[in-house]
C-alpha cells in the first residue's frame, strides 16, 4: 500500500469506524475523540492534537464540513476545502481516523463513535464541551488541553490580510 492509500485510509464514515473502534476498546484500549475546523493547520493545532493523541491509544478527529465551517466562521471560510483539510489531518502519525459531519456540532458523531476520552482546548470550560453528557455517561473522561499561546487561524488570516 503506498503512503498517500494509507493517508487516505484513515478519512473514514462512523458506519465503517464502528467495529474497528468496537474491537480496541473490547481490547481495552481507550479511543480518544476531539474535533474542529482545522482550517489553516499550525504549529498550535499540531502541539493539541499530539497532546490528545497521546490521552489514549486510538485518535479519532472529527472535521466540521465545509458547509459547517461556513456557518461557525463566515462566508469567507473554510480557506482550504474539506478534503483537503481531511488529508492534512490525516497524513499527521497520531491521528488514526478523521470524519467529516455536517452538523453545528459533533454531538451525533460523539454518540455513535463513543469515545472514552473526549478532549478539547482549554479554552472551553469541560462542563460545557459538547458530548460531556455522552461520554460522561459511558463513565469516560473529559479533558481539556492547553493550547499554544499565540497560535489561531484566524490570527494567521488576519496576518495575511494586513
Amino acid at each position: 500500500m503506498s503512503r498517500y492509500n494509507k493517508i487516505l485510509g484513515k478519512i473514514t464514515t462512523p458506519q465503517k469506524l464502528k467495529p474497528v473502534l468496537e474491537k480496541l476498546q473490547s481490547e481495552g484500549k481507550k479511543i480518544v475523540f476531539t474535533n474542529g475546523c482545522f482550517d489553516i493547520i499550525h504549529r498550535g493545532h499540531v502541539e493539541y492534537l499530539a497532546k490528545a493523541a497521546s490521552l489514549g491509544d486510538f485518535m479519532v478527529v472529527g472535521l466540521n464540513s465545509d458547509t459547517s465551517v461556513k456557518k461557525l466562521k463566515g462566508e469567507n471560510r473554510p480557506v482550504q476545502d474539506e478534503f483537503s483539510r481531511s488529508i492534512i489531518l490525516a497524513a499527521m502519525e497520531f491521528i488514526d481516523a478523521v470524519i467529516l459531519f455536517e452538523e453545528d456540532t459533533p454531538y451525533n458523531l460523539i454518540k455513535n463513535t463513543e469515545p472514552d476520552i473526549l478532549a478539547k482546548g482549554a479554552d472551553y470550560k469541560v462542563e460545557n464541551i459538547v458530548g460531556y453528557d455522552i461520554v460522561k455517561a459511558r463513565g469516560g473522561e473529559i479533558l481539556s488541553i492547553e493550547l499554544t499561546e499565540g497560535f489561531s487561524t484566524s490570527s494567521i488570516i488576519k496576518k495575511i490580510n494586513s
